[in-house]
């Protein structure tokens, strides 16, 4: 499984689908950062393969970052799963 991880302007909440085959979840990807680079108001829908009937609708224009990476039954010496990671302030 591959995980795409979206980040959006002013929320500190990632949002994540995962795709069966590289193909697939590059395509993905590859939308998302055409979608950062023109900079529109356009709506971009993600299908999670992993989840039946997951998807998420995004504006274009409010992605700050995407990330594409290959799920791994590993853990990371941190203890953290892969991705973005924010520290509050409170």
């Amino acid at each position: 499984m591959f995980i795409i991880d979206v980040t959006l302007k002013s929320t500190p909440i990632t949002l994540s689908v995962q795709r069966k085959t590289s193909e697939d979840a590059e395509a993905s990807y590859q939308q998302v950062i055409e979608a950062m680079k023109s900079g529109e108001h356009h709506l971009i829908e993600l299908v999670c393969e992993h989840q039946a009937g997951k998807k998420i609708s995004i504006v274009g224009s409010e992605i700050t970052a995407v990330q594409l990476y290959e799920k791994s039954g590993a853990g990371t010496s941190s203890g953290k799963p892969p991705g973005f990671s924010f520290a509050v302030a409170e």
